[in-house]
């Protein structure tokens, strides 16, 4: 019997068994719930099929979060109260990091909703549309790391004496010049690796732009166009003005996934070369230093400077709906 269930069958049938008897629990309960009336009808629903949500909830979410806050005012090995000398070192050596995050930041959302606003423009209402949006939108399909390997290669650099086999630099000594070390010399290097994400993100500005700019009232541009209206002016004078909470909503967005950028610097340049960003530093610390209370300051200044973004972007989102609505 014990052989049985360490087997690789008796562990697949305990699984159905476990689910099988939480699905009955649930049924039950949610019986129970039903046959109850009166007042107390809503609080018991609320409490049968909110509350597993809420428990989840407070057990995946909350405590990890305070836990993180608690253990970043400790010492690497969580026995000592320091208080705020963990937070002393994003001042101190962790300067690098923190720049360069600010300037993934600027960048991405900025080049990413440029690419994506003024691709949506040019092919919108063209013959070939929807094969243009594919082919924008198709870097969303890789993650981060697939897009890593696959620009490493491109940024590939050797020596002089020998044969480039990264794209760039083939195209470049093939022309006669030097190769170019993109991955690293420093700061360009951060800007090279800012352009892998730029090449993500673009495809995700452009469809909710283009969507966007299709909801604009065609009244509104017939109107414009009557009164002498250039492209330009039409661009810039009503189709902007009226995708702005959708403008909004896409930079904020952007810049949450920016804040939390990791793969990328990993995967290219294993975060050296100058290119650490906040994530890299958490987990160098907390995984590699083995020092908690470090890693975890940097967890928790990723997680406050998300917060405003968020708080932002949901605000934005419920002002779309009330405008719709």
């Amino acid at each position: 019997m014990g052989f049985f269930l360490y087997s690789k069958n008796g562990q697949l049938v305990l699984a159905v068994l476990v689910f099988l008897a939480i699905l009955a629990l649930l049924l039950l309960i949610a019986r129970a719930a039903d046959n109850v009336k009166g007042r107390k009808q809503t609080f018991v629903m609320v409490a049968v099929f909110g509350g597993p949500a809420l428990l989840l909830l407070l057990l995946g979410q909350v405590y990890p979060a305070l836990r993180t806050m608690w253990m970043s005012l400790m010492d690497k090995r969580t026995e000592n109260f320091v208080g705020l000398d963990n937070y002393g070192y994003l001042f101190q050596d962790g300067l690098t990091a923190f720049g360069n995050t600010m300037l993934w930041v600027v960048m991405v959302p900025l080049g990413s909703t440029l690419i994506g606003l003024v691709y949506a423009v040019l092919i919108d209402k063209s013959r070939f549309e929807k094969v243009a949006k594919s082919m924008l939108f198709l870097p969303m399909a890789i993650s981060f790391v697939g897009a890593g390997i696959i620009w490493k290669f491109v940024y590939e650099y050797r020596g002089t004496a020998q044969e480039q086999i990264g794209l760039l630099n083939a195209v470049i000594t093939w022309l006669g010049f030097e190769p170019v070390r993109f991955l690293q010399d420093s700061p360009l290097n951060t800007i090279f690796l800012i352009a892998v994400m730029v090449w993500i993100q673009a495809g995700f500005a452009m469809v909710v732009l283009s969507a966007a700019i299709k909801a604009v009232p065609s009244d509104i541009i017939e109107a414009a166009k009557l009164d002498g209206a250039n492209a330009w002016q039409l661009f810039s004078r009503v189709t902007v003005p009226s995708i702005r909470p959708s403008l909004i909503v896409v930079l904020t967005t952007i810049c949450i996934a920016t804040l939390k950028v990791f793969d990328i610097t990993l995967t290219m340049t294993g975060a050296e070369f100058n290119t650490q960003v906040l994530a890299n530093e958490m987990y160098d610390w907390s995984f590699t230093f083995g020092d908690n209370g470090i890693g975890s300051a940097m967890a928790v200044v990723i997680f406050v400077l998300v917060i405003p973004l968020v708080i932002y972007n949901v605000r934005q989102m419920n002002k779309n709906k009330a405008v719709r609505g």
